[in-house]
């Protein structure tokens, strides 16, 4: 199984409270995409976040508006509860099933513990061990994309949000962009897709969250992923996570 090194950060609890995003403010969809599919969320929501994680995502649309005024940060998903986690992962397993047209029942052990291999690139186990929670149930990591409010539509990204493919590494397309091979219109869609990451990535770094290594749409602020993203870019810093598992 896919071993993840931000596990090993310490967690020092802070005991911040988790609010919810004003969806008045952010643009969201209605259902929840894992609501529609049946996650029990119980009585919590996937709109929200830790107290400083909300502040911070405030930030970062004040510094997108100041550039792009009718653009909003669309907040695709942030809190999961473990069980929601363990759901959206298994059906991730399912669906990484059905594209591949593979049956369960006809994988060897070593098919079946490659395609959840694949599945955990992308989803976090989800683990009740209070030493590794997944980073979505602490309530610090958050998936957004970008929004055109005039035109009332999602900004080209390059791949959906969830993808299992190579497309959702942060730096896909500005690689690609560079291949020599590739036609006018491809590059020049290859490079809109790199330029609309990056205006995402500008917005949420400058006001202190991290990007996950392999999803453009995975951003996090105090959590263990957070803190180990912080370490590798701060030599000698000892930050630990201050979110736990709600």
């Amino acid at each position: 199984m896919v071993t993840k090194p931000y596990l090993k950060i310490p967690i020092v609890e802070s005991g911040e409270t988790l609010l919810p995003v004003p969806k008045v403010q952010f643009a969201h969809q209605t259902p929840h995409a894992y609501e529609a599919l049946g996650a029990p969320y119980g009585e919590a929501s996937p709109y929200f976040v830790r107290e400083q994680v909300l502040d911070a995502l405030v930030k970062a649309q004040k510094g997108l508006q100041e550039q792009r005024p009718h653009w909003q940060i669309f907040l695709f998903d942030a809190y999961r509860p473990v069980a929601v986690q363990e759901f959206m992962v298994n059906y991730a397993f399912q669906e990484a099933l059905a594209q591949q047209n593979l049956k369960l029942e006809q994988l060897t052990p070593l098919k079946k513990e490659s395609l959840w291999e694949q599945v955990l690139q992308i989803w976090a186990l989800p683990s009740l061990d209070p030493k590794t929670p997944p980073p979505h149930s602490t309530g610090g990591a958050v998936d957004v994309t970008l929004y055109d409010r005039n035109a009332q539509q999602l900004i080209e990204m390059g791949s959906p949000i969830d993808e299992m493919s190579m497309r959702s590494q942060p730096q896909h397309f500005a690689e690609l962009a560079q291949a020599p091979h590739l036609s006018e219109a491809e590059r020049t869609l290859a490079q809109t897709a790199a330029h609309h990451r990056q205006i995402l990535y500008d917005a949420m770094q400058s006001a202190g969250f991290q990007r996950h290594l392999g999803e453009w749409w995975h951003f996090c602020l105090g959590d263990q992923m957070w803190a180990w993203l912080t370490r590798q870019q701060q030599a000698g810093s000892t930050v630990v996570a201050r979110y736990g598992r709600i």
